[in-house]
């Protein structure tokens, strides 16, 4: 994937980044509960499915925020033109492979491919994420679990790719609300960008039915 070496002379984060970089735990994450309730309707009015669909509104809605598409490369961070999404898919041993998605292109060519692909990885032997791994979103999910909080395994030296989760969805005062978790490198991120993230969330959310 494409990508570009940020002018470190012109880096307004500099500071931020030497000082987030040379940490063992780097990381910051927030987990926000996020209101799906017309998200969901218009799934089912539309009969699209549920966990593609959102995963395809998360992906455009993190490469929104270019901190997101931002990693550490060669010490120095860098910026993606864009970035996949690499999510976990359940296999019929009860292990899981890894899906490579492009959410940048138009939903009616991101669903075919997407759904088989996700049909393709649940078979596929392979646990690795392939070729540019840098510049994707990983991507999983707990939907047996409405959780509040969420602690991620994280590699040792840090990696710089926002990892994205999300739980099971439930009911209350007649809305439905799902956990979703955003975890980032700090060196690249703040919390203005969390914040950035779950905005654009929730306006990818509002397109019926997801026109670009």
């Amino acid at each position: 994937m494409e990508y570009r070496v940020i002018d470190w002379a012109e880096y307004p984060r500099r500071a931020h980044f030497e000082y987030f970089n040379g940490m063992a735990n780097p990381y910051v994450g927030v987990t926000v509960e996020t209101d799906v309730t017309d998200f969901m309707a218009a799934c089912k009015s539309n009969g699209l499915p549920f966990f593609l669909s959102f995963l395809y509104c998360a992906g455009r809605a993190a490469n929104a925020v270019p901190e997101l598409r931002q990693r550490v490369i060669g010490g120095r961070p860098a910026e993606f033109v864009s970035c996949d999404t690499s999510h976990t898919v359940m296999r019929g041993d009860g292990t899981y492979g890894y899906c490579r998605l492009n959410c940048m292109q138009p939903f009616a060519a991101f669903l075919p491919e997407a759904l088989r692909l996700h049909e393709q990885a649940k078979t596929d032997a392979a646990l690795d994420d392939g070729a540019d791994a840098d510049s994707l979103l990983f991507i999983s999910t707990l939907p047996w679990v409405h959780y509040s909080a969420l602690t991620q395994p994280t590699p040792s030296p840090a990696d710089s790719n926002p990892r994205i989760t999300w739980g099971k969805y439930a009911e209350a005062g007649g809305r439905l609300t799902m956990p979703v978790t955003l975890l980032a490198n700090h060196a690249l991120v703040d919390g203005a960008h969390l914040g950035a993230f779950y905005d654009a969330l929730a306006a990818e959310m509002k397109k019926a039915p997801f026109a670009d």
